[in-house]
Formats: C-alpha cells, structure tokens, sequence
C-alpha cells in the first residue's frame, strides 16, 4: 500500500533544512507521497530510512535521464493522467529517424541542425537522432553512431534487434553518453540485463503489455533500474491503447513492471498520416517519440502540439509586460497596445510583421490574461494602460502622441485620453486587421 505524506514526513529528519529545495520537511513528504519528488532529493535522510521508504514511496513512473550531463533529457515521472489535473511535467523528446546504412549521414546532420522553428517567443526543434541498425553490422551501426556524435553532439536512441549492435554503438562511440538502448526483439531474450549494465544506459523493451511487463519484472530484479516500454512498430490504435493502459496501470495500480515512460514511433510511407500519429502520440503519453518528419511542415505541428501540451494549465503563458519593437522603428512608428497574454501579444506581433510596417507594441501586465478577459476583470482599463505608458517611458522616442487601443475596447479611448494625455486611436477589433489598418487608417491619422 502506498504510504501517505504523514507516514513518510515520520520518518525524515524533520530538520527542515530546505537542502530538497522545498521549505519544510512536511511540505517535501506531501510532494514524495504525490510522486513529484523522490526520496534521493534529501540528503539527510539514513539509509535504515531510505530502505524502509523507498519501495513504497517510489514516483509511480520512474523517471529517466537520457544524454550526457552537459544537455541530459529528462522523461518520466509523470503524476496525472489528464493534463488538467495538474500538468504534464517532462516534454516527450522527440528523435529524428536516420539509417546507419544512409550513404549521407553528414549530409543528414546538416539537415537536422536547420530544423529549428521560431514559435510565439521560444525555438522549437527535436532533440535527439533515432539511428536504426537497418544495415544490420554491429560495426557499421558503430560507426554510424560515431559520426552522429561528432556532428552533433545531441541523445541518441539505438534501436536494433541485435545486443552485439547495441552494445558496439553504446559501449564504443557513444560510451558515457547514455544513449537509449531500445532492443527490438525478444523482450525476454538473454543478455539484455548485461547489456544495461555494460552500457550504463536506459534500456528500452518491445512488445505485448504482458511481454513488456514480464521482461522489466525480470530485469529489475536482475539490477536493471533505468528501464523504457515500447509497443514496437505497431499501428497507432494498438499503439495508442499501450501507452494508455501502461500509463493507467503506473499512475492508479501503482504497478512497477509498466511504471517506466514509453517510447513510440511514428513512421511510414503515408508521410501526413505518420505525422498525425506522432502528434497523438506526444498528447498521450509518449517519453520518446520517433519520427521520420523530417519536412518542416510536418514537424512543425508535433512539436508546436509539445509546446501547447507542456504548460502549466492553471497558468497563463505570458510575455514579459514591456515596449517590444517589431521591425526598423524610427520616431514616427506606430504605438499600439496589447495585453501580455502570449496568444494576445503574438497575434498582433505577427500580423505586424506582415505588414512589414515597422511598430512598437507596449504589452500591458494583465496577468497573462487576454484584452476582453483583462477588461471584464479590471486588468486592461485606462488606469493601467497609462501606467504601462509613463513606466515604459516610450514618449522620449517618438515624434508623435498617438497610441492606438484594441477595438474591442473601444469604450476606453476617451478616458484614457484623459488620463494620460496621449491621443488614442481605436485599431481594429481582431489583430487579423491591422495589415489594412496600419496601411491605410494610421497613414490618415
């Protein structure tokens, strides 16, 4: 039975040391009882302690570094199953398919290195290389893993159905660097706890639940800790109910053989449809997706689906509440006024950049929260619109006094004007218009 927050804090050194990184020693039981933290963050704890905590206080989803200290990645240990609930805690990475028998693999690394995407004021991109034993020699695979790592330094995943492949690559080019190991044969088979072991690297099983189940059983006990799941190379429904059923059977059985994150791929001759899988699966509940989506426009929406899935949902994404500059601006560029929620601000960021008419957009701190959600709670009203204008001093750097307010908040031109001495214009209701609006309407004004 798992233990509750006071039967762990009973047996902690309730010094409240803060060394976890969490207040009080009450606080850190809460968050070890709730799988959010694990044992090992406190450094006090004896290790009579240790022993009689760590089975049943265990994350219900072990969590798993993969990569080397300098960029490690970290999966896993996630506590919820609906996003709602709390939120998801590590981002699926997402691995480039690439063959160890491609005659170009230079070539290709050149290529993943272009695969960084500008979105709402973060870069998007994959993480890691997925490099397939296609060739089927230990020493080419080895060789192929080699020239990865020194192109481009990311995590790999070795996938192979030979321990020999596996262990050439892991042990050889890549020794150090704890690249998965996901062996696609046999979950069963002989040497795979050995190959863990020599690797000192994740190890990541394919096949049925049961198989899966009963091979990390089996390797767990023969000291095999850092361990993956795999439904192999299935179809999304098969694959979408495996990931599924591992995550329910971790998170509300608290079953060890499937409490590890899984890794998936999303491949295949019908491009748009493998890349409709890979999205799925990164909303429910891939550790580590494969993919072969190497053109942009399908990569893009998987990991812009990341990006969405992995925030906070109680917390509003928002930009930092400031004057920003889209474009050459000179003393006689517009000024317009939004909110600092993201999709606000990046709505006429964008737009603006269309335009290509040069602009100053002042982002008023409304708690992250959008223009007619700030303005039926109070937030974006004339009073802190005008604060925003004084304490962003913009007025020493334009020629004019003109600031334009979104038109859905039309109703507060004439006291903001009051307020501020500025002369205030009404854009237009949706970001969609300012194209037009700048070109003709703020030329006229």
């Amino acid at each position: 039975m798992a233990l509750t927050g006071l039967d762990i804090y009973k047996k902690l050194p309730k010094e409240n040391c803060k060394e976890c990184g969490v207040p009080t020693c009450l606080a850190f039981a809460m968050k070890v009882a709730a799988g959010q933290e694990g044992l090992d963050k406190c450094p006090r704890l004896d290790e009579a302690a240790m022993d009689d905590l760590s089975d049943a206080s265990a994350p219900p989803q072990r969590l798993i570094k993969i990569g080397a200290d300098a960029n490690t990645i970290e999966i896993g240990q996630e506590t919820v199953l609906y996003r709602h609930d709390e939120k998801f805690h590590h981002p699926t990475a997402v691995a480039m398919q690439l063959s160890d028998a491609n005659e170009d693999l230079p070539g290709a690394c050149e290529a993943f290195k272009k695969l960084v995407f500008h979105r709402v004021g973060e870069d998007i991109k994959p993480e890691m290389i997925a490099l397939v034993n296609d060739s089927g020699s230990a020493e080419t695979f080895a060789a192929a893993a080699g020239i990865v790592n020194d192109a481009l330094g990311v995590p790999m995943v070795l996938i192979s159905s030979d321990v020999s492949a596996l262990s050439a690559a892991a042990t050889g080019p890549l020794a150090g660097l704890r690249p998965v190991l996901s062996y696609t044969g046999a979950p069963g088979d002989d040497g795979l706890a050995e190959l863990a072991e020599n690797a000192k690297a994740p190890l990541c099983v394919s096949g049925s639940l049961d198989d899966v189940a009963a091979a990390t059983e089996a390797l767990a006990k023969a000291g095999a800790a850092d361990l993956m799941i795999s439904p192999g190379a299935v179809g999304i429904d098969e694959g979408l109910t495996f990931v599924t059923k591992a995550r329910r059977a971790a998170l509300k059985k608290t079953f060890r053989p499937l409490g590890y994150p899984a890794l998936v791929t999303a491949c295949g001759e019908d491009r748009i449809a493998a890349a409709l899988d890979g999205l799925t699966y990164v909303c429910k509940y891939a550790g580590v997706l494969v993919t072969d989506a190497w053109e942009p426009h399908l990569l893009v929406p998987i990991l812009a689906a990341r990006q969405n899935i992995y925030t906070d949902p109680q917390k509003p994404v928002q930009v930092e509440p400031r004057i920003y500059e889209v474009g050459e601006v000179t003393d006689d560029s517009p000024l317009l006024v939004t909110t600092n929620f993201s999709l606000s601000y990046y709505s006429v960021e964008s737009e603006v950049e269309a335009s290509r008419v040069p602009c100053r957009i002042l982002a008023v701190d409304t708690e992250g929260t959008s223009v007619l959600t700030a303005w039926a709670a109070d937030k974006f009203n004339p009073e802190t619109i005008a604060e925003a204008l004084t304490a962003a001093g913009v007025e020493e750097t334009l020629s004019h006094h003109k600031v334009v307010i979104p038109g859905h908040v039309a109703v507060l031109s004439a006291q903001l004007a009051d307020d501020s001495g500025w002369e205030v214009l009404v854009g237009p209701r949706e970001a969609a218009g300012l194209g037009a609006y700048l070109k003709n309407d703020w030329k006229a004004a």
